[in-house]
């Protein structure tokens, strides 16, 4: 680079930070308050000890995750194992005349035994087919049906990871969604969960973190609130064990 060419570079530097000065010290002027040049001191960082030592025990988790999950929409239903989840994920693909399922590709659901519990209702696998847009097929689906990789009792929100058996679309996009939360997967703060992820590392993190608090809910437009626009706009979390 040539001496002109920095030197020019440099007065544009110069005019461009004298402008800023300008334009921060207008706005100290103001608020009548002295120009902050250093960030303060914060005398604690994260969350204080207080909040971080907070743990209610099962009942409460149960109690507060269901009253937090209900008010904004959702349904909550306890079962015991994955043959009552499978008796109630039958009992409501009939109810609601369903046609097709979608379920995420975990060894667990498997259990489930859907296929044979629904001989009628076309139940799909998450991403076992190479050859099949997974994406448009669970766009087409009645019911998707999800396993929670943790829960949280203070927030009422579900936390489901994607990966190549996960894909965020069955939790998405069809109509309806069922997820299993087994209790104990259900803790008191958010904080429990997202530590983990910090423990895990960067190179460790998956492919997506989706946290669920009930049906869609959107109401950008003139301030009405719209259900089911962005997302399934029926939501049932099964509380398991």
């Amino acid at each position: 680079m040539s001496t002109e060419h920095q030197q020019w570079l440099d007065q544009l530097e110069k005019r461009s930070r004298e402008k800023q000065e300008k334009f921060m010290n207008g706005i100290a002027a103001k608020l009548r308050r002295p120009r902050q040049n250093h960030a303060p001191t914060q005398p604690f960082r994260g969350a204080p000890s207080f909040w971080n030592e907070l743990e209610w025990d099962e009942e409460k988790r149960i109690q507060a995750f269901t009253d937090n999950f209900v008010s904004v929409g959702a349904h909550i239903v306890r079962v015991k194992n994955l043959e009552e989840a499978s008796t109630f994920i039958t009992t409501k693909a009939n109810k609601l005349g369903a046609k097709y399922v979608i379920r995420q590709n975990e060894q667990e659901l498997d259990e489930l035994q859907l296929e044979a519990e629904l001989p009628e209702v076309q139940i799909s696998v998450w991403n076992s087919k190479p050859d099949k847009n997974w994406k448009a097929l669970a766009a087409e689906a009645d019911i998707g049906v999800v396993m929670a990789d943790y829960a949280t009792a203070y927030t009422g929100s579900v936390t489901v990871l994607s990966s190549p058996e996960k894909g965020r679309a069955v939790s998405l996009l069809p109509t309806v969604l069922i997820i299993i939360i087994p209790v104990e997967r259900l803790h008191t703060r958010l904080g429990e969960t997202l530590n983990r992820f910090d423990e895990a590392g960067r190179e460790n993190l998956p492919a997506g973190i989706h946290f669920i608090s009930g049906p869609s809910r959107s109401s950008d437009i003139e301030n009405d609130l719209t259900i089911g626009v962005h997302g399934p706009g029926v939501v049932y979390g099964l509380i398991m064990g």
